[in-house]
């Protein structure tokens, strides 16, 4: 797998190699207001070998945290907090995007004290972890033409945060049921104003928040993820025509604005829109492959080499595995993860997987 370990550059900034770490929840921002840690630091700096680590989703404002303990990027103290991070992964040669998650219609007020809001009062069907357990997901807010402006401008603060955290880039992300997404999928956006109803409404708040955050920090510094098909968080993009036009209309619309990368997360059974979804893009492209029950293993690479990705992402395997690179190019050994410690808790199963002897 040759082309998979060559060097890369993404929009000026150089990987060694075309590995990526994909962005995982982690929810252990246990500093003050929301902000990383020390541990934090090191889990990162640990897996500072990939190509590009995508780190967790980091909310922008405050009604856009939608779980407990994840990381915020909207305050001067988690700007100061997460230059830890990025030092301490630039000091092992690697390089970092900052992906920025507004999680809308997702969460909930026990967590944030505010109302989550979405593109309509559309209440997600399902429960969110909050620190008093499980709560049943709420009717939103409908966000006001003011709201989305103003909303957009967060997402634009955060990416100019983020750069001024020492980050290479942020990811702005339009996957997995976030607000982004919520804008995008019919069910979820029931608007009947200029940002809902067809595709080419539906996509205007992506493709204005890609706008403003490309001005804002250059869009060599700005990658964009999408999920299209996929179900979390009550999406439904069952539709087939509707969801192809609906993203063939956002790439077509992101095109221009020449962003670093487009990072696809494989849903099922979308592998024919993967292809053209990849063809119509002029630039970098990214695939996180959809693997089912079992993290994405090494025959992925095969898919740099016949030219469906620029770049795989790897996720459970990057987070059980620090030096997954290194396990990659050997053939393994490869730890496993273990779920029950994803989310929340201390340094176990977060820095204490084993790197090669």
């Amino acid at each position: 797998m040759t082309a998979a370990f060559a060097p890369y550059d993404l929009g000026g900034t150089r990987l060694s190699h075309r590995i990526v770490m994909a962005p995982m929840t982690r929810s252990r921002a246990y500093g003050p207001g929301q902000s990383a840690t020390d541990l934090m630091a090191t889990y990162y700096a640990q897996r500072a070998s990939g190509g590009l680590i995508v780190t967790e989703g980091t909310q922008p404002s405050t009604v856009g945290q939608g779980y407990p303990d994840t990381p915020g990027i909207h305050t001067a103290e988690q700007v100061a907090a997460w230059r830890k991070v990025t030092d301490a992964v630039h000091a092992e040669g690697g390089a970092i995007f900052l992906q920025i998650m507004h999680t809308g219609r997702v969460g909930h007020p026990s967590l944030t004290g505010l109302t989550p809001v979405g593109p309509s009062a559309v209440r997600a069907e399902g429960q969110v972890y909050t620190h008093e357990g499980p709560q049943d997901f709420i009717t939103p807010a409908e966000l006001t033409e003011a709201e989305i402006a103003r909303t957009i401008a967060e997402f634009a603060d955060a990416a100019r945060n983020a750069v001024a955290a020492g980050f290479d880039g942020v990811e702005l992300h339009g996957a997995n049921g976030y607000l982004i997404h919520q804008f995008l999928a019919p069910n979820s956006n029931q608007r009947a104003d200029a940002w809902g109803g067809t595709p080419e409404r539906r996509i205007r708040f992506a493709v204005e928040t890609a706008q403003a955050v490309a001005e804002a920090v250059g869009p060599d510094k700005v990658g964009f993820r999408i999920s299209p098909g996929n179900p979390y968080n009550d999406i439904d993009e069952s539709d087939r025509p509707d969801r192809e036009a609906t993203y063939s209309a956002l790439v077509d619309a992101l095109a221009p604005l020449g962003l670093a990368y487009l990072h696809q997360m494989e849903a099922p059974e979308v592998r024919d829109l993967v292809v053209r979804l990849r063809k119509a893009w002029p630039g970098t492209f990214i695939l996180n492959p959809f693997s089912g029950a079992e993290p994405t293993g090494p025959d992925a690479l095969a898919l740099i080499e016949d030219g469906t990705a620029d770049l795989i992402a790897y996720g459970g395997l990057f987070l059980a595995n620090p030096d997954l690179p290194a396990r990659l190019a050997a053939g393994g050994p490869f730890n496993t993860p273990d779920r029950a410690t994803s989310f929340g808790g201390d340094h176990r199963g977060y820095t204490d997987y084993p790197a090669l002897g």
